[in-house]
């Protein structure tokens, strides 16, 4: 069985776990509407698509 032969000290510990945080999600500005989407997504009040209407827009 594989065993350490020394311990690993905190500094590199902290290294190998630099890449383990979450990611914040990505928003890009609508182009139409200004106003903050997700990217790849269907706008949910406007229901467009690439320049495509999808769905029919929400009524509030």
């Amino acid at each position: 069985m594989a065993v350490p032969k020394r311990k690993t000290s905190p500094s590199k510990r902290g290294m190998r776990r630099a890449h383990d945080r979450l990611e914040g999600s990505t928003y890009v500005e609508d182009q139409d509407s200004g106003e903050l989407r997700r990217p790849h997504h269907v706008d949910p009040k406007t229901g467009m698509y690439r320049g495509k209407q999808i769905l029919t827009p929400k009524e509030d």
